[in-house]
């Protein structure tokens, strides 16, 4: 399971990048092999706000269609947009299919480090 030291993670397996008060969160390879095969995503729009334990987007795969929950607080300024039509680059790469790019974040401090995440899925496993 790939799971990079240099971000951060959510109990809801989300990924997020953190560089200074900006966030770049996408879905965690545990998350994408959960799914199965990605078919839709139904992305945000920018300047919508996101909340701590709120929806922000979903996915749909061959098996569910998903919440992507956010783990903080904050504004969109930016939507990949290329995901619109190939949702399975998240099946490609998770972590660099990002999803969305948050500004004004709030709300870090309940994030796991990359042990802690490996940690609760392998519970879940």
């Amino acid at each position: 399971m790939n799971i990079p030291k240099n971000l951060k993670y959510a109990a809801t397996h989300e990924w997020l990048q953190v560089d200074g008060d900006k966030v770049t969160i996408g879905i965690t390879d545990f998350a994408q092999k959960e799914l199965g095969d990605l078919v839709f995503i139904n992305l945000p729009n920018v300047d919508d706000e996101v909340a701590v334990d709120e929806a922000f987007a979903d996915v749909e795969s061959v098996k569910a269609v998903s919440d992507i929950i956010s783990p903080i607080n904050g504004v969109i300024y930016e939507v990949n947009e290329a995901l619109m039509d190939a949702p399975e680059l998240i099946n490609e790469d998770a972590y660099a299919a990002w999803i969305v790019k948050v500004k004004d974040v709030t709300g870090l401090e309940n994030l796991l480090d990359a042990d802690q995440y490996a940690d609760l899925i392998s519970k879940e496993g």
